[in-house]
């Protein structure tokens, strides 16, 4: 991750605060979000760029300041409040690589759908999926900026183009079919052939059996985090479900979108975990041992286990993945 800028969202605790550590860790610089809890975020901004420095990693975020870590005050409640953090996020990072949108609200008590609140259904879809696509739209639209910018500069430095180099002939003679006989007949195709027919992968680099895949062509990474309720639902929590269901909706439209143009994009749905969102639900006695019951693995979640997939799925370890809900819940949820 090193050389690479994200923004994670909700990041001052729980989930998002575990993956700010865990890609400052991997080398990242990171931007991330907070509403009220200041003390929070900058207690975890403080401890990451202490952390990087004692590593000895390279200059952060900010160059005028050497951070790695940077916590922006901003509320998330529209779409318009999206763009403005993706906007503060590039004015602190210098560019942006990877979105990750973590943030969200749930209502712990149980609201059955006839007496809940208009304001409580707008307020939860404001937050949770509304913010989400004013992230999304800056976060996309800054991607594909500087891809087409590093692609500008790389052909500037090229110069004049070279005379194209013939292509290799006489490769081994492949079948096709007659156009007119419809029987099968030899033709040597060319490599211009078979990169039209079949893409290939990018070549990998370092040594034959362990290089690292060329990421030269992904623009960026975008992980939408969903929720087991977007899944199968969650009675008496409706607001919440809806808008986990349209994320992963969400990422599946933008991934059939995106992937094409080079950003790849990819959800994390996680079951019941150990936040502070969650904790007093969990210490219910009845309830904490229900909840743990329904687990196959007897148990929740923490969230640094939440975090490492999140973070495998921006490495080029996750080249070949898009468009995927990846299912981090205990084996308490099976779905595709």
């Amino acid at each position: 991750m090193v050389g690479k800028s994200a923004l994670i969202t909700g990041g001052s605790r729980g989930i998002g605060a575990e993956t700010v550590r865990l890609f400052v860790e991997a080398g990242a610089r990171v931007a991330f979000n907070y509403r009220a809890a200041r003390d929070q975020a900058e207690a975890l901004a403080a401890e990451c760029n202490g952390a990087a420095a004692g590593r000895g990693g390279e200059p952060g975020p900010a160059k005028s300041s050497g951070l790695r870590c940077a916590a922006i005050e901003q509320a998330l409640n529209s779409p318009e409040d999206g763009r403005t953090l993706v906007r503060k996020a590039v004015a602190a990072l210098g560019r942006l690589d990877i979105l990750v949108a973590n943030h969200g609200i749930w209502e712990p008590e149980d609201v059955p759908v006839n007496e809940m609140s208009e304001a409580q259904w707008r307020r939860t879809l404001g937050v949770n999926l509304d913010a989400v696509f004013g992230l999304v739209q800056g976060a996309a639209g800054q991607m594909l900026r500087q891809g087409e910018e590093a692609k500008s500069l790389g052909n500037e430095s090229l110069g004049e183009a070279e005379s194209p180099k013939s292509e290799p002939q006489g490769l081994k003679p492949q079948t096709r079919f007659g156009a007119n006989s419809g029987t099968a007949e030899a033709v040597p195709l060319q490599n211009s052939d078979i990169n039209r027919v079949i893409p290939q992968p990018p070549e990998p680099t370092g040594t034959a059996c362990g290089g690292a895949l060329d990421e030269s062509a992904v623009k960026g990474h975008i992980v939408l985090i969903s929720s087991t309720a977007g899944q199968r639902g969650e009675a008496y929590h409706a607001d919440y479900a809806v808008t986990k269901g349209a994320l992963i909706s969400l990422t599946k439209s933008l991934s059939t979108e995106l992937a094409p143009k080079g950003i790849m994009v990819n959800c994390v749905a996680p079951g019941w975990v150990l936040t502070d969102m969650s904790a007093a639900t969990l210490a219910d006695p009845v309830l904490g041992q229900k909840i743990a019951a329904g687990i196959p693995v007897g148990r929740v979640a923490t969230p640094r286990e939440i975090a490492g997939p999140v973070l495998f799925l921006c490495t080029p370890l996750a080249g070949f993945i898009s468009g995927e809900i990846l299912n981090v819940n205990g084996g308490a949820v099976l779905a595709g």
